[in-house]
């Protein structure tokens, strides 16, 4: 059964739900929208134009807290966010399902909050509404298609999927496990929804297993193959940590969980590699469908 959701709303923003794509007439010239965008990232610089090209060093460092801050390079791989461009130029709210983690009370529950500070501080004048849910269990074993179900409930069109974590202290099979998410991530992208992958966590206590690093490296090969962006998670903590210490200790509670600056910096980061993601938007050539009406196939199915 899927978690209880928290949606975050500005004050601006009343939550509503679109059940069909607008309308052609709806979306604002093209001058327009990119008058918006520039409005909106007044701080990031355009990239190069391949899609899974790492960040340079250094760029977009500025906008993160000193707490938080980790070269680009270290941090995310940009790629394209069309669905998002496209809400910008429609001029609406950003409908994003944050997926991961505990949406349990404790420092997990504050994730929501620090995403949407941290978004509204990288896309000035952008409303976002979040909708937070815990997904319990390994994506090698059903975790995926129960992502689909919570992706077709709340429509979203930006997933930021924290994934791999619990795989890798499961000791799943590398391969089951870069298959299914790859088959989830194409499913979501296949319905016109943006993705943004953020990988395991870094601890020293993992950092020689060979079987945690397998899990690490799946995410990052389906991030290339799915041409999607993909948060570093574990080379910005394994660079955080080198900077205290405590090594992991500051950024870490118990069983594998962020605390409150490790959920802060985290927040940050996605935002920025959002943010940064958005510079090198096309809008999507296909009209959006509706992941409810999309039945899952004996194909479609991950493993397990």
């Amino acid at each position: 059964m899927a978690q209880p959701q928290q949606v975050i709303e500005t004050p601006r923003v009343s939550s509503v739900r679109r059940s069909v794509p607008p309308r052609a007439g709806s979306v604002v010239p093209r001058t327009r929208a990119w008058r918006l965008l520039a409005a909106v990232l007044p701080a990031v610089l355009a990239l190069p134009a391949a899609a899974e090209q790492p960040a340079d060093p250094g760029l977009g460092e500025a906008s993160l807290s000193l707490e938080c801050r980790v070269p680009g390079a270290q941090l995310y791989t940009a790629a394209q966010l069309g669905a998002l461009k496209a809400a910008l130029a429609e001029n609406r709210p950003i409908k994003l399902l944050a997926i991961g983690g505990s949406a349990a009370p404790g420092a997990s529950a504050s994730y929501p909050a620090k995403l949407e500070a941290a978004l509204e501080h990288a896309l000035p004048k952008v409303d976002v509404v979040i909708d937070h849910r815990g997904l319990p269990g390994e994506v090698a074993s059903g975790a995926a298609e129960r992502l689909r179900t919570m992706v077709a409930e709340a429509e979203p069109d930006l997933v930021v999927w924290q994934v791999g974590t619990h795989d890798a202290i499961a000791r799943v099979d590398a391969e089951a496990f870069e298959n299914a998410l790859g088959e989830a991530v194409a499913w979501i992208r296949s319905h016109g929804i943006d993705v943004v992958l953020v990988d395991p966590i870094y601890t020293a206590s993992m950092a020689a297993d060979v079987d945690y690093n397998r899990i690490v490296d799946a995410v990052r090969v389906v991030a290339t193959q799915q041409q999607v962006p993909l948060v570093r998670r574990y080379e910005a903590l394994h660079y955080l940590s080198r900077r205290s210490d405590r090594g992991e200790g500051h950024m870490l509670g118990r069983q594998f969980r962020l605390n409150d600056l490790g959920l802060r910096c985290m927040a940050e980061h996605v935002a920025l590699t959002i943010a940064t993601s958005l510079t090198r938007t096309e809008a999507p050539r296909e009209p959006k469908a509706d992941p409810a009406t999309q039945p899952l196939t004996g194909s479609q199915r991950a493993p397990g």
